[in-house]
């Protein structure tokens, strides 16, 4: 039974991390039918420019916690500012063009970002500080959940509570509601079409910067590539749950985080990555739009 509670909680954490930076892929998506694969790219940006800043704080001599919300605050700033400029350079210029042609140009973006990285940065994989703090009162179930995993997890849950509560009860949520169901009938009623889209980048992006700072700081390293594995799997969670869907994401994140745990558990890691595609598959032929993907009615 620890063993499972083990594996549980792990998918737990591994799927909330894969939710979030879901959620940015199928807002983006959900408002303007763009499939941005540079997503994943910024995820990585925001781990390095956390990296960057806990090298700071720590010749200043600060400590774990506040190091991690530092770089946190820095990093999410900077990935949004990413995906601003992204959406502005990218993607705006081409929005009446053939549906290919901005798909392309995320690819192009991807590849760009994983460069420019790798020219700016290093190849090799770099150390990570640790900065999540053991806290005393985990030590009874340590062994099943640790501080770095709990950490995670109630990070991720008061995220998405704050951006449900965004998109339900503001003006702000009301607009990208609007500009995602009609985005003539939107302007005619005075939203501003433009710039909800960008807040929406800008959203998504923040998003996968604290992903990014918070799986940085659990697996302690980061390198240049580590956001094109993770874009896919969270693009596989959008697509799972049921992509332009927000409920959809999470759950889709979860039941991916939780099938790669428990095949890595009970059958193999080897095979880890083999089964949750796999699972994939299946979902979509039975309902090739993804679980929540009509019968949600909470889309941005």
């Amino acid at each position: 039974m620890d063993y499972f509670l083990e594996l549980f909680f792990g998918g737990l954490t591994r799927g909330s991390i894969y939710a979030l930076i879901a959620l940015g892929y199928t807002m983006v998506y959900g408002i303007i039918q763009l499939i941005n694969f540079a997503h994943g790219e910024i995820y990585m940006i925001g781990a390095f420019v956390a990296l960057i800043v806990a090298g700071v704080c720590t010749i200043y001599g600060l400590s774990g916690v506040s190091i991690l919300i530092l770089a946190g605050i820095v990093a999410v700033i900077y990935a949004s500012a990413y995906g601003y400029t992204l959406e502005k350079i990218a993607y705006r210029p081409l929005r009446d063009a053939p549906r290919l042609s901005p798909l392309i140009s995320a690819i192009g973006m991807s590849i760009f970002l994983q460069n420019y990285v790798l020219l700016a940065q290093t190849p090799d994989f770099l150390p990570f500080p640790r900065l999540i703090p053991e806290f005393a009162f985990m030590e009874p179930v340590a062994y099943i959940l640790g501080s770095p995993e709990l950490v995670i997890l109630v990070t991720t849950l008061v995220t998405m509570i704050l951006l449900t509560l965004l998109i339900k009860k503001t003006k702000i949520g009301k607009a990208m509601r609007a500009t995602q169901q009609d985005m003539n009938m939107a302007r005619l009623v005075g939203v501003s079409v433009d710039r909800i889209i960008s807040l929406t980048f800008v959203i998504g992006s923040a998003l996968a910067a604290i992903g990014g700072v918070l799986v940085a700081s659990y697996i302690g390293q980061v390198n240049f590539y580590i956001g094109f594995l993770a874009g896919v799997k969270a693009f596989t969670a959008a697509v799972l749950g049921g992509i332009g869907s927000i409920s959809g994401a999470v759950l889709g994140g979860l039941i991916l985080g939780w099938a790669e745990s428990f095949a890595a558990g009970y059958i193999s890691s080897d095979y880890e990555d083999v089964f949750t595609f796999g699972l994939l598959v299946l979902i979509l032929i039975l309902r090739p739009s993804g679980i929540l993907g009509k019968s949600t009615k909470q889309k941005v």
